[in-house]
């Protein structure tokens, strides 16, 4: 579905990914696991269109999308929950939705899936006339997942999901994206929950100041020595 063929990104002087490539099957959950400034966001940014590699290129179900817009690369079926959540603070949570769906025209599908996913998110249909900013943390991640879904995404990208949320909150957000990925959406995860990731992933990679250093089933590097030294505290 995904394939990133060893593509080069730099800031200014600074390369923040050296040759890499990794392959996204359709169906699956994928996660990148590294420590902070390895290059994760650098990655998930050169998919989604924000940077662009100097060298290398990346092909979504066939297509060249390396140099393409954002706009069209979410067209397309790529859809991301930024870092941080970045929900708009000053719209309400049901603005902050439909903004999900801004380059749809199929009004009647967008309000069936809002209704899902109020349906999956209770707390938002109780929360849906009130400012994104005045959201908790936990609820704030519920709407940037919700505002992704809203895009009929075939891959969404992830950035840290579990950032800054209690563990039960942790949980409960890694079942709903298992679930998410369960109804037929394909998912790059990037995660430091190492532990959380690789529970839930099938394929996985580890990237070290730029580069990937290890690869294989979310299974092997769970039991990898290497792997547990460095990010599972083993």
């Amino acid at each position: 579905m995904l394939q990133v063929k060893e593509i080069n990104v730099y800031y200014g002087a600074i390369q923040a990914l050296k040759n890499v490539s990794i392959e996204v099957e359709q169906g699956s959950i994928v996660t990148l696991i590294g420590a902070n400034g390895a290059g994760k966001t650098s990655m998930l940014k050169s998919i989604s269109g924000l940077l662009k590699p100097k060298q290398g290129e990346i092909q979504f179900q066939n297509r060249e999308i390396t140099r393409m817009a954002p706009d069209k690369i979410v067209e397309l079926g790529i859809s991301q929950v930024p870092e941080g959540r970045r929900v708009f603070p000053g719209l309400t949570v049901l603005e902050n939705l439909e903004m999900g769906a801004y380059l749809r025209k199929d009004k009647k599908e967008i309000q069936k899936d809002l209704s899902e996913i109020f349906d999956r998110f209770p707390r938002l249909q109780e929360r849906r006339k009130q400012l994104a900013g005045t959201l908790s943390g936990g609820e704030q991640q519920m709407l940037a997942i919700g505002r992704a879904l809203m895009a009929r995404p075939k891959l969404m990208l992830m950035d840290e999901p579990s950032m800054g949320l209690a563990p039960l909150l942790v949980k409960e957000i890694f079942e709903i994206i298992k679930d998410i990925n369960r109804k037929g959406t394909t998912i790059l995860l990037i995660e430091q929950n190492a532990n959380m990731a690789l529970s839930i992933a099938d394929w996985a990679y580890v990237i070290e100041t730029g580069e990937i250093v290890l690869q294989g089933s979310a299974d092997e590097l769970l039991t990898s020595q290497e792997v547990k030294k460095a990010y599972l505290g083993g």
